[in-house]
This record gives structure tokens, sequence and C-alpha cells, in this order.
């Protein structure tokens, strides 16, 4: 059967489909020895595991195998082995190699740093390549990397030539039957992969690292390159839109709150506070967003490294969210959240959508109560299009620009910070120290112009390469997460000893949440434990310090902050005032680019992108999840609110009304 499939003439394709099918096991079984104690080892599941592997194994070999059979094909016999013939084929079967080595030495890195195969992550970093490129040379060591590669290629065909393989290939001519019958099975193959193949059919287990072991790497990047926004409509459980807005204007309405339009689709609704003998406050306000700063990080979550002293002293002295969850798994992810103050939306965030300016966020708030607003990135803020997003929609831009202009549409102002001002840099940016000395630069001069100022914060030290200046912490930079931990909250604390100087600092309100978790990866299906991050708010005017105990979401943070300062303002937004919330109103939205779920408290609801949803209890104490009957009443819940978001974006709901 393999001699009719590959002739001699076929013998060099032969040799890179078994090389590529032997790389391909061998990646699979690492990953599994890799994360061997998350998996579900069992005989009947190990079995489904490499069985769906080698069809997704089999469905990638069809795209390197089917237009290399077709150019044989269409290749007299007279020409086998002729200069070109050799050329051409030398040529694709270098460029094969390279492709699958380089694409088993990425999976290595890119599941050592999200325990998954591709996914749009991978696509997305096509596009940044400076970054990625310089984040990968700071994080691991390049020319060795290359080195191998050229050496294993080299091998290969030294290897090959040894044993006779490009001989029979060149040495053998073949009719025109025999070169066209092999090739008729790896087209048929390739069009039904193409066709009905999806990526999501790999998802077979309830245990997410079985369902990325049966994943090929290769058909996973260019499935999330074909599907990085998925329309929720099309792709996930619907109810009628009139009930979902009806439901969701009931779970929004709270004291002092009143719907412009009650039975129309739409959430915009005046809020006013309820204590009318309450002053209004209007102080600067500094929120800083720290990059992948989960929970269990810090003491007051149970670690024992003291690796976060400031965050611990800071949550004795602030208004401390203790049950809070992030919305997704990225940093633009958390910037939506934060901004629009929005449940996640499935596929890409909507900060990388083309439609994503001129749209109500938090900003507009700050700007009906006459505030500057700006936004503060340590690296180029063209990266993930953070420029165009914040720009967009009325922020000033301070960044590490290289030169890439803002968007047209844009009409900001953009300050750049300057090589003096800098005193560390790696991949991602400056050191936290420098962005904040930055921040510090640019409200003294809003305070000296009597400009009340927002600044949204966005921080880099926390990321891999975890490097940072030397000298400012007992941990050797580049040495792993838990120095960039220490570093970054050791750059909290100078940032706030040095405000504290400023005759700003008394009228000013600091904001301090984490974008995401540092790891999502996890055997369920969202794993909920890896959603949950840190919130403060500091230096109310009353001094507050206390305890939040109750379930919120990232959403929730800033029409929080706005009832506290006593502010009456128009809203789109979907979160709620979490003081103003019942213990059992607790609920918090976590998602990453394909589920979508509700939780409230250890009930959670998943939709998943083929229009089904699971639900499950959560048990805290291990981060379990056990499958329970659908509760109709909590899916509705659940579609709701994702729904009513989906909606609001695409009809232009979330737009700026003039």
């Amino acid at each position: 059967m393999a001699l009719s499939c590959f002739p001699s003439r076929l013998a060099l394709l032969r040799a890179f489909a078994l090389i590529f099918l032997g790389l391909s096991l061998l990646v699979r079984v690492v990953f599994l020895i890799w994360d061997f104690h998350e998996t579900d080892t069992g005989i009947l599941s190990l079995f489904w595991t490499f069985l769906v592997g080698f069809v997704f194994d089999v469905a990638t070999l069809s795209f390197f195998v089917a237009p290399y059979l077709v150019y044989l094909a269409l290749v007299a016999e007279k020409w086998h082995g002729s200069l070109v013939d050799r050329i051409l084929t030398y040529f694709g079967f270098f460029l094969g190699l390279v492709i699958i080595y380089f694409s088993f030495f990425g999976e290595l890195t890119f599941w050592d740093e999200f325990h998954r195969r591709y996914n749009f992550i991978a696509v997305d970093y096509l596009i940044y390549t400076y970054e990625v490129v310089r984040n990968i040379n700071e994080s691991y060591p390049l020319p060795l990397l290359i080195g191998t590669l050229l050496v294993l290629v080299t091998l290969t065909f030294l290897a090959l030539s040894k044993l006779g393989v490009f001989q029979r290939t060149f040495s053998h001519g073949t009719n025109f039957r025999q070169r066209t019958l092999p090739a008729l099975p790896w087209i048929l193959l390739m069009v039904l992969s193409l066709s009905y193949l999806a990526n999501e059919q790999a998802d077979w287990s309830g245990n997410r690292y079985n369902n990325e072991l049966s994943k090929a790497g290769i058909y996973s990047f260019f499935a999330a390159f074909r599907n990085n926004e998925l329309p929720y409509p099309e792709f996930y459980w619907t109810m009628d839109d009139k009930k979902a807005f009806s439901q969701v204007k009931k779970e929004l309405t709270q004291d002092g709150v009143s719907f412009a339009h009650p039975t129309e689709k739409d959430i915009l609704r005046t809020i006013v506070p309820t204590d009318s003998s309450a002053s209004v406050a209007k102080p600067n306000v500094i929120f800083i967003c720290i990059e992948s700063l989960s929970g269990k990080f810090l003491r007051s979550f149970g670690n024992e490294k003291g690796i976060t002293p400031v965050l611990d002293s800071l949550a004795g002295e602030s208004l401390f969210f203790t049950n809070l969850y992030a919305t997704g798994t990225r940093t633009v992810r958390g910037m939506e959240a934060i901004t629009l103050s929005i449940p996640p939306t499935p596929g890409r965030s909507i900060v990388k959508r083309l439609d994503n300016t001129g749209l109500f966020t938090i900003g507009e708030v700050f700007r009906q109560q006459g505030y500057e607003r700006n936004f503060f990135y340590g690296g180029d803020g063209y990266f993930d299009n953070m420029n165009s997003f914040f720009g967009g929609n009325g922020f000033n831009i301070v960044d590490r620009g290289r030169g890439f202009l803002l968007d047209k549409k844009v009409h900001t102002k953009r300050t750049n910070i300057d090589d003096d001002e800098v005193t560390f840099e790696n991949a991602w940016g400056v050191c936290d120290a420098d962005i904040y000395n930055k921040v510090l630069k640019e409200a003294d001069l809003a305070h000296s112009g009597n400009r009340p100022f927002f600044d949204f914060v966005m921080t880099t030290s926390n990321h891999k390469p975890y490097t940072y200046p030397e000298g400012k912490i007992d941990i050797p930079s580049g040495t792993g997460r838990d120095g960039a931990v220490k570093y970054t909250d050791f750059a909290i604390g100078d940032f706030l000893r040095k405000a504290k100087e400023k005759p700003w600092f008394k009228n000013t309100v600091f904001v301090i949440m984490s974008d995401h978790c540092a790891s999502s990866a996890g055997r369920w299906e969202l794993d909920v434990q890896n959603y949950r991050i840190p919130a403060m708010i500091l230096n109310l005017s009353e001094g507050q310090a206390q305890k939040i105990d109750t379930q919120c979401s990232q959403i929730d943070m800033f029409p929080t902050l706005f009832g506290l300062l006593g502010w009456e303002y128009s809203s789109n937004l979907f979160g709620k005032d979490v003081l103003k919330m019942n213990p059992d109103e607790g609920r918090a939205f976590i998602g990453n680019y394909r589920k979508l779920g509700l939780l409230q408290g250890n009930r959670l609801m998943v939709l998943g992108d083929q229009k089904n949803a699971n639900g499950y209890l959560w048990d805290p104490f291990d981060n379990s999840l056990k499958s329970v009957p659908s509760d109709t009443s909590f899916l509705e819940r659940t579609v709701s609110w994702y729904q009513v978001a989906d909606y609001l974006y695409t009809h232009g709901g979330l737009k700026l009304q003039d």
C-alpha cells in the first residue's frame, strides 16, 4: 500500500511525510510529559488524544503533500531529474523542512508561555514582529535556536542523501497515471479538511489539556488565522433580542439609575448619587494597570514568598477588592473590559477591531466631568492597536514611539518618552520606574495648568523576559516571574513615595488593578482561579480602608469609583457599582476568545462557539468544575449579557451619541 501511494519518484515525499508525522508525535509526547499531572491519562482518553491528533496531523500533511503531487503530475516524464526539477524539488523540500522545524520549535516556546497550541495570539504576533522577535531573543538563546534549526535541516539532507532518497527521486521516471493517482486522495483529503475539519472538533474531552494535545500546531495556526473574529449570532446560543435587553436592564437597575429608553435596544441611562447630602469630589485619578499580576502572587491571597510587600501593605490601607475577576487572558482584553466596561466579546478584542473609535468609554465619563485623559505605555502603543484605540476614544498618548504615526482619524496629542528619560528598556518597553517617572512629570504639567487629569498607565515589567534594573530588589533580573513581580511591586512603592511629595497628591485617587492573570492555562473549559486578580482604590478623601468581598468583575471598577466620587453622569457601561450590590448579586464575566462564562457564587455557565452551553459547580478549594444539568434561568442570564454586548457593538450602540 505504501509503495502504491509513494512510488520511487515520490521517495522524497514519503521521507518528508514520515519526518512530519514523527515530529508531530514527538511534540505531542513532549507536551504530554510536560503537563502529565494536568492531563487525563486514562487508557481510553490517551487513545482518543493520539487518534484525533493523528487525524489532524494527516490533514495538515495534506497541505504540504498535495501541492507537490500536483507539480509532479504536471511535469512531463522527460523533465524528471533535470536541473530545473532538481532545483525546484530541493527548494521545496528545504522550505518544507524549515517550516515544520521552525513550527515545532515555536510550539515549544508557545506552550511554555500559554500551555496551548497556536491560537489567535500567534497570529497577532505576526503583525508585531519587532516586539516579538526582541522578546524571543531576550527570553531564549535565539542564535542557538536558529543555528539548531539550520543544523537539523542540514543533517536531514545529509541523512536522506546517504540513504539514497534523492537518487531514487530523480532516477526513476513515472508515467502520467503513476503520477496522477497518488495525488487524487491527498487532494481530496485537503479539500475535505478545508471544508469539514474544524479545529474545534479536537475539543472532544472535558479536559482542556487532552484537547490541546489532540490538535496540530500548524493546523491550529491557520484555523485561528481564518477565524479570529466570531460573529456572536452565528456561533453562540441566542434568545429574542427584546428579552435579552429586558434581562440586562433588569440586572443593571440600581438605586439612582434611570434608563433613557426603557423599551428600546440600548442600555443608555443616567446615574445619580443616592445620598443627596454627600459632596461631589473631582480628584485627579491615576489608574495603574499591572501586567499579568495574578491574585495568587499576593500574601493577601495566601502567597508566602513575600514578593509583594508594597501591595500587601496597601491592601490594608485601601478599598481592597478580594473577589474580583479579569474578563480575559490578554492585555487588550483587560483594556476592553476596563475602558468599555463590557463583558468579553468572542474572537479578538474590540481594542484590535477596525470599528473601535468614537465609543462610549470611561474616558467619556471623565470628559463629562472636565478631565484631561492620558494613556501611558512604556513601549510603542502601535503594538496591539493600543494607540489607535485610546487615541480614537479621546485619550492623549504618551509612549515610547519609534516613528509609527497615529491613525488619521485620531486627533489627540502624542508625547514621546525620550531617550534621556529611559534608564532600562527591554523588548516590551521601558521599565516600570521609567514610565512612572513620566507620569509624575506629566502630572506636574497638568497641575501647573490647573487641569484635572485621568491617567491610564499600562506597565510592562512583569512580562517575559522578566528583566528589570539590577540592584532594586534582591532577585537578579531575568531569573523568572517572581523577580518581575517583586520589581513591579517595588516600582509601585517607589512611585507612590515620590507622588506623596507632589502638591497634587492629596487631591489624587490611585486605582490599581491587573489586566489579567499570569497564566490562563488549566484543565477546564475556563479555569476560574486563573481569572482572579487584585484591585484596590487608594487615597480616597474619606480615607476608606475596607475589604470588599462581593464577587465582581473588572468592568465594575470604574462605575464603583464614580459612585464613590458622588458623580451624576450618563452611562452606556455594563459595569455596576459594587458597593450598591447585595452580596447575592455578585457575578463575574470570564472568557477566552472562544468560551464565554458567567460566574455567580460557585455556579458557572460557559457558552461555546458551537451553539452549546455547559453548566458547572466550581469548587474554589481545588479549582475543579463539576458538570451539572443546565439551569434555564441561569443560561438565559448568561446569554443575555453576551448577546446584548455583541448587539450594541455590531449595531453601533456603543458609539457616542451626537
